[in-house]
């Protein structure tokens, strides 16, 4: 049986793409940003922290912060008719102006 080709990072280069001076270490304010609830929320990917990373079908989308978990936060999206939670690292998060 033929093994499936790829895994969870096939075809992201551009999206997992830094600009040349924003490379190297990420900032340590980045690191331990803070939301409350019922933030809103948009998924951008960190390339260069990979610990508590989404799918990256979900680029971009927005979310509410709706609890915590250890240091990540839990944030809730709707996906079409689909709702979905999301287990996410505070440095993948922006915060979205209402």
């Amino acid at each position: 049986m033929a093994q499936r080709t790829g895994g969870l990072r096939r075809k992201t280069r551009s999206k997992l793409k830094k600009n040349v001076r924003m490379k190297g270490k990420i900032s340590i304010r980045n690191y331990l940003r803070s939301f409350k609830l019922n933030d809103k929320v948009a998924l951008v990917m960190e390339p260069s922290l990979h610990m508590g990373i989404y799918h990256p079908r979900f680029q971009g989308d927005v979310g509410v912060v709706i609890g915590k978990q250890g240091t990540c936060y839990k944030i809730r999206i709707i996906d079409g008719k689909m709702e979905k939670l999301f287990i996410v690292h505070p440095v993948h998060l922006r915060k979205v102006k209402a």
